[in-house]
């Protein structure tokens, strides 16, 4: 298999995201990512659903299937367990995965599927310009909302924690080189793995900008923090303010929900034979 390079992985699709979009701080980091790791761009499968972020498969010259709403980890669950073989990347956005989707993601986590969600955050529906989302804090005013979103924001990486995953991360587009790190370190962690990547939406959020995000942001590795401590790291998830966090929150070793499946334990479905397909030890069972 051909070994990865950023000239073999772009594709001839023109970019039509906006000039300024921080999805292409998202794309470089994807691409940057699986350039170091080396792995051949046949056993890469890339999960996209609905919104501006679901373009980043066209861009990235890769196995693709693009979803629909808020079906992202479905599908990747599906992939992940015919063939264990393939490195299965989602990218979802904030309303996409946290709204229509939300149903799917604590039990994705809590089961330990071994797929990698990056989330694009950028706390409005960019593509259906701008509503507010699941994400929008309190206030922010937009066409669905012209007297500010009334309740409360829900913070991804608290639910995560809450739903027993694995790995918990969150990134931002203003530094690629460090998204790109978590990025491989999302995607060599055995189990579920989130990135809440914080996207900036030039057109439709003016509030939450790159300066925005510049004036906040600190990096949890500076400050020391233990990413094997659940409770500092649900503390830390908790912050957003005049200080934001970017790292890993939380990270810890369990087994993933395929070991669980006697009929995965020699072989991923997709390398069966169809004769073996059969119901009678099924129906034996039952009566």
């Amino acid at each position: 298999m051909e070994r990865p390079t950023r000239i073999n992985l772009k594709t001839d699709e023109t970019n039509t995201w906006c000039p300024g979009c921080g999805n292409f701080g998202v794309l470089r980091a994807l691409q940057s990512a699986i350039v170091d790791l080396g792995i051949p761009r046949e056993q890469v499968m890339l999960v996209t659903g609905i919104g501006c972020h679901g373009k980043i498969y066209n861009y990235v010259n890769v196995n693709g299937f693009h979803g629909i709403h808020g079906r992202v980890l479905p599908v990747m669950t599906g992939i992940k367990l015919v063939n264990h073989d393939l490195t299965v990347i989602g990218h979802a956005g904030d309303g996409d995965q946290y709204d229509e989707g939300l149903g799917h993601f604590p039990h994705a986590a809590r089961r330990n599927i071994d797929v990698k969600l990056f989330t694009h955050n950028n706390k409005v529906f960019g593509l259906t310009t701008g509503q507010t989302s699941p994400t929008s804090i309190q206030g922010y005013v937009s066409k669905t909302t012209p007297r500010g979103v009334f309740p409360p924001r829900i913070e991804p990486l608290k639910i995560a924690l809450a739903s027993n995953a694995s790995f918990v991360a969150r990134g931002w587009v203003g530094d690629v080189d460090h998204l790109k790190e978590l990025m491989k370190a999302a995607i060599q962690h055995k189990g579920f793995a989130l990135v809440d990547i914080l996207q900036v939406c030039i057109t439709f959020n003016r509030i939450q900008n790159y300066q925005f995000y510049r004036d906040r942001i600190y990096k949890l590795k500076e400050q020391g923090h233990d990413s094997s401590d659940y409770y500092a790291a649900m503390q830390r998830a908790d912050e957003w303010g005049d200080k934001i966090p970017i790292g890993i929150f939380y990270q810890v070793d369990r087994p993933i929900y395929r070991s669980s499946l006697p009929q995965l334990e020699k072989t991923p479905l997709i390398k069966q034979p169809l004769k073996a397909v059969g119901f009678s030890e099924f129906l034996q069972e039952l009566t």
